[in-house]
């Protein structure tokens, strides 16, 4: 009979099978994630999240500079119209820090919403497509080009803009539809890079770069604008982009057996305790959640042809995008061991929380249609946080309880969502409120 000793050598020569299944015996040593491959990937991927939310950013930043004009509608006089105001309220007066060659343009509140939502259009087409798209062809595809693309459009705002209204509405939808791959496609990479017990930590680290992203734009924006002009904007972190994208093509690889870089220890450490990921399972949220935000929003315009009040439509769409999934959650851990029946309950909790699309999420446009631009911008930096929350909190949860971990985690959630649906539902208005209302000068 063979020793354990006598198989050693042979084990080690050993090659993968194709589903990369090993006895546990062979599993090699555990290779920390610190200097890792896999945490360069998560530092790659917080790079990549923080370009992209500065790009996206900064539309809301240098909007108050594209229309900070000194017509001749913005001097005194008997007229009844009110002063053009900025959106952070304030009189509009000369831009007197702005270069004198940055343009500007007489955009209505309404247009400059649509400019807004333009991308969000985009993004929800191909969040989906890009999760399919990356669990086929790969993350360092989908990502990378989106990247490239999305980059390479802020580069064409400006000359978008002088285009006229419709080339700028167009490339913002592009951006969208960019910006929606990035999001659903980085996913698919942690199938095969994330070891289960990692896996928070990573993500951590990678999303964590939407929310320094959205700082930093903020930051830096108006210091470019006051000395260069708001089209430097665009140019900075556009080129910024585009140069960054070298390094994700030459770093990222969508696995350890394809990376030329990586130790041997750690490739077979890392491919030794993953299992084989399903990309189209993983893509299935991202299915349901575009069907259900469009239908929602077809149903929400539907309520309000007969009647329906705006309040009414808003919270009744946020409690269906809020309560049902919040349930379904919930009920994971007292379900029996059914990997059809959690994987279902999973995807209808992400597919209906769509529907607050047409509730919550759309708010600012009823309440200060003025300031919305400003609002969506400052509530989609603060939810970001909850990227670097979220996994922080149920580390630690799993890690004090690890039979009832899980439970609470989703139960933690459970009364967070409830907590603001109830608050929504007793203070929710969709009036446009008195702070948020256009200032009328006259003449005495």
């Amino acid at each position: 009979m063979a020793t354990k000793t006598e198989l050693g050598p042979i084990a080690r020569e050993r090659k993968y099978t194709q589903d990369k299944q090993v006895d546990e015996g062979l599993i090699p040593r555990k290779v920390p994630i610190v200097c890792s491959t896999r945490f360069g990937i998560a530092l790659i991927l917080h790079f990549c999240n923080f370009i992209m939310m500065a790009q996206n950013v900064i539309m809301s930043i240098t909007m108050v500079a594209m229309v900070n004009s000194t017509s001749p509608q913005s001097q005194l006089n008997g007229s009844p119209e009110g002063l053009p105001v900025d959106s952070f309220g304030g009189l509009n007066k000369a831009p007197k820090s702005l270069p004198a060659k940055a343009p500007v343009y007489d955009w209505c509140p309404q247009i400059q919403g649509i400019i807004f939502g333009a991308a969000s259009y985009g993004a929800i087409l191909t969040m989906a497509l890009g999760g399919y798209l990356a669990g086929r062809v790969g993350t360092k595809r989908v990502v990378g080009i989106s990247l490239f693309a999305n980059s390479f459009l802020t580069l064409c705002i400006p000359p978008a803009a002088d285009f006229g209204i419709a080339f700028l509405i167009a490339t913002r939808i592009a951006q969208g539809l960019c910006q929606g791959s990035m999001h659903g496609g980085q996913f698919a990479i942690w199938g095969k890079w994330g070891l289960p017990h990692e896996q928070n930590r990573l993500c951590s680290i990678a999303l964590s770069g939407l929310l320094l992203g959205g700082f930093t734009a903020i930051l830096i924006s108006g210091f470019i604008i006051d000395t260069l002009g708001w089209p430097f904007v665009f140019y900075v972190f556009g080129g910024v982009g585009c140069v960054f994208c070298l390094t994700w093509f030459v770093v990222i690889y969508d696995d350890p057996v394809s990376h030329p870089w990586i130790s041997a220890s750690e490739k077979e450490y890392i491919i030794s305790s993953l299992k084989q990921q399903n990309g189209l399972l993983s893509a299935l949220p991202f299915i349901v959640a575009y069907i259900t935000g469009v239908v929602g929003g077809y149903l929400a315009d539907f309520l309000l042809t007969k009647n329906f009040r705006l309040i009414t439509v808003r919270k009744l769409a946020t409690i269906l995008g809020s309560l049902p999934p919040s349930v379904l959650i919930v009920s994971l851990p007292y379900l029996s061991s059914s990997y059809i029946t959690a994987t279902a309950f999973l995807t209808l909790s992400c597919g209906l929380s769509t529907l607050c699309q047409s509730g919550i999420y759309v708010n600012a446009l009823d309440i200060a249609p003025r300031h919305s631009s400003f609002l969506m911008g400052a509530s989609r930096g603060f939810s970001g946080m909850a990227g670097v929350i979220v996994p922080t909190v149920s580390g630690i949860l799993l890690s004090q309880d690890p039979e009832f971990g899980w439970r609470n985690v989703f139960f933690l959630l459970f009364a967070i969502n409830m907590a603001g649906v109830i608050f929504y539902s007793i203070f929710g208005e969709a009036d446009v409120q008195d702070w948020a209302k256009e200032r009328k000068l006259t003449r005495l």
